[in-house]
């Protein structure tokens, strides 16, 4: 027995090392499908996002070279936040339209306080312009991964979606006194023959900037299969969520765009200004012009005369005065202190917000609030139609995602033997994220009993808008008003609703 062990393990290590490869970037290997400079452009997103920048570096009045930090304002931060609050938030209701799925969905999203992460999440999906999501099995509990833009990696796409990926995760290891990074690819691929198959691989380097050479998974990951086949799965077991519009910067590329991607000078112009105008402030405290007998003078050893200028720091707000010896004459300072140039410094930086709502595609006034007056919903709507537009191509892209994900999410779980009953169609799921920031839902309601009353619409239709419920839901709901059955007799349904149910 312990020949043929050994004899297996001889294959194995034979079959690895012909496998083995090296990589010097995630992009170069054969897989993946997108380039380097997508992922340079993602990279830089963060920084906005993060809000890192390189110090600057200046010259002192001695001549000195000294360094301070950069003032900037979180703009990518602000924009991602404010936009995703009004996409998602914990009022979101995810429903379907099948007892047994609804219950196991509810607990499992519950238990993972998947609506709390999501709207934080979709921070990053906003500014680095796209987020992956992934199931996994965690015990007895379906859990969800939220996969970011910089460690996401399509494998193929087509015009509508991405169909096969690789997953990155790194980690740390420490081996004496140096440390190794590994860094595991997970690629997700659908089979020619139509299998869904999951192939793990793992890379060393002594450096965190170079992926290094394929080694065994068990170095870090024990137990981890290197290929692996979930069962009956009719989609890929990820759901990727990218923001609207096409991506300007590679249009063959199937990743999507930062908010603020077509904005960056604007930001930078921004961060510049308000850069300069908190420099002016910390340095436009009072500075006076002196005579040279305000000139510290010393003396070394050798009697030789070092001359030693009285410096005028920012944080001294008051300056010595200096008798001359000259009675008549006096000292003679000059104040050269001006004035602080704010109103222009502030009204650079409202044009500049101006135009970066602009780009980024909101209304006007987004960013600023002038603290006069409140405005109702419906007002909203009116002033904010273009921001109304921007949520609803949002809104629209994460429903279908959302839905994606509910589906894998019970395949997965129906694979491993946690969930019993059967796979909902997208379209007996329901998401429904509430605008009431732009709707007013007394205003809603007028019109669809107008439109009731006016014959153009029928209950259902109104119940399915109103209470934003998929239409079965919206026929359950209909028929528990009317105290009937859905299969009861056609003859005791109005006219209306016999084209609904059907004859």
């Amino acid at each position: 027995m312990g020949i043929v062990q050994t004899i297996k393990k001889f294959f194995t290590r034979s079959k690895y090392v012909m496998t083995t490869q090296n990589l010097t970037n995630i992009t170069d290997h054969p897989k993946i499908a997108v380039s380097r400079t997508e992922y340079d452009r993602i990279n830089e997103n963060l920084k906005y996002f993060a809000g890192r920048y390189d110090p600057i570096k200046y010259k002192d009045s001695n001549g000195d070279y000294k360094i301070r930090a950069f003032n900037h304002l979180p703009i990518g931060r602000t924009a991602a936040k404010k936009i995703a609050s009004l996409v998602f938030n914990e009022q979101a209701e995810i429903k379907v339209n099948d007892s047994k799925a609804d219950e196991f969905i509810q607990s499992q999203l519950q238990n993972d306080r998947f609506i709390k992460n999501f709207e934080r999440y979709l921070e990053s999906c906003l500014a680095l312009g796209g987020l992956a999501m992934r199931p996994y099995i965690d015990g007895e509990q379906v859990r969800v991964a939220f996969i970011q833009a910089p460690v996401f990696f399509p494998l193929q796409s087509n015009t509508q979606d991405i169909s096969s990926a690789a997953i990155v995760t790194k980690t740390i290891k420490s081996v004496g006194n140096a440390q190794k990074y590994y860094t595991l690819i997970e690629l997700h691929e659908w089979a020619k023959d139509g299998k869904y198959t999951i192939t793990n691989e793992l890379y060393k380097s002594d450096n965190q900037n170079i992926v290094g050479s394929r080694v065994p998974l068990s170095e870090v990951y024990e137990g981890l299969e290197e290929v692996a086949e979930p069962k009956n799965l009719s989609r890929p077991l990820f759901t990727y969520l990218k923001t609207p519009g096409m991506n300007n910067k590679d249009i063959n590329s199937p990743l999507g765009l930062s908010i603020f991607d077509n904005a960056k000078t604007t930001i930078d112009f921004l961060n510049t200004t308000y850069d300069e105008f908190m420099w002016e402030v910390k340095m436009g405290q009072r500075r006076v012009a002196v005579p040279t007998q305000m000139i510290k003078t010393e003396y070394n050893e050798e009697g030789e005369k070092i001359v030693v200028t009285r410096e005028f720091e920012a944080g001294h707000n008051v300056y010595e005065q200096f008798d001359s010896g000259d009675i008549d004459k006096g000292i003679g300072i000059t104040d050269l202190t001006t004035p602080i140039r704010s109103e222009d410094y502030i009204r650079a930086i409202n044009k500049g917000l101006s135009l970066f709502e602009m780009q980024i595609g909101v209304s006007a006034g987004m960013f600023t609030f002038d603290g006069k007056s409140m405005k109702t919903a419906t007002e909203i709507v009116s002033e904010n139609s273009d921001t109304y537009q921007m949520r609803n191509s949002i809104v629209s892209l994460v429903e279908q995602s959302l839905k994606e994900l509910i589906v894998s999410m019970l395949e997965l779980a129906k694979a491993y033997d946690l969930y019993g009953g059967d796979i909902p169609d997208m379209t007996t799921i329901s998401i429904n994220l509430d605008d009431g920031v732009f709707t007013d839902r007394n205003v809603e309601l007028d019109y669809w009993i107008k439109v009731v009353n006016a014959g153009f619409g029928t209950d259902v239709m109104a119940i399915e808008k109103v209470l934003n419920v998929t239409p079965e839901k919206a026929k359950e709901i209909k028929a528990e008003i009317s105290g009937n059955n859905v299969d009861e007799a056609n003859e005791e349904r109005g006219l209306d609703d016999v084209g609904v149910y059907g004859e």
